[in-house]
């Protein structure tokens, strides 16, 4: 593992990417103490049911269209949740 300064970090990012990319780990120091590090990412795990998940998701878009029930605008769904004393009244 390498150690190097804030200022360092700044100016040589490509060069310690390049480091990280081949599996380095990189430590950031400030005035000598660790304040972060450069890691490689790994893939995050891919749980299997997600995949499933997924694929009814897009299935289930595919043949369903949303509605709004009896035929009624979007205004009209607004204005019949709100106290008769609101109703008619734009919102800006």
């Amino acid at each position: 593992m390498d150690t190097v300064g804030s200022y360092e970090a700044k100016t040589h990012l490509p060069r310690l990417l390049e480091w990280v990319e081949r599996g380095e780990t990189i430590t950031i120091t400030r005035h000598g103490k660790p304040i972060a590090r450069l890691v490689p990412a790994t893939p995050a795990a891919f749980h299997p049911e997600i995949a499933s998940v997924i694929a009814a998701m897009v299935e289930f878009q595919e043949h369903e269209t949303p509605s709004l029930g009896a035929k009624l605008t979007i205004r009209e769904r607004i204005e019949e949740g709100r106290p008769s004393w609101k109703r008619g009244v734009e919102i800006a």
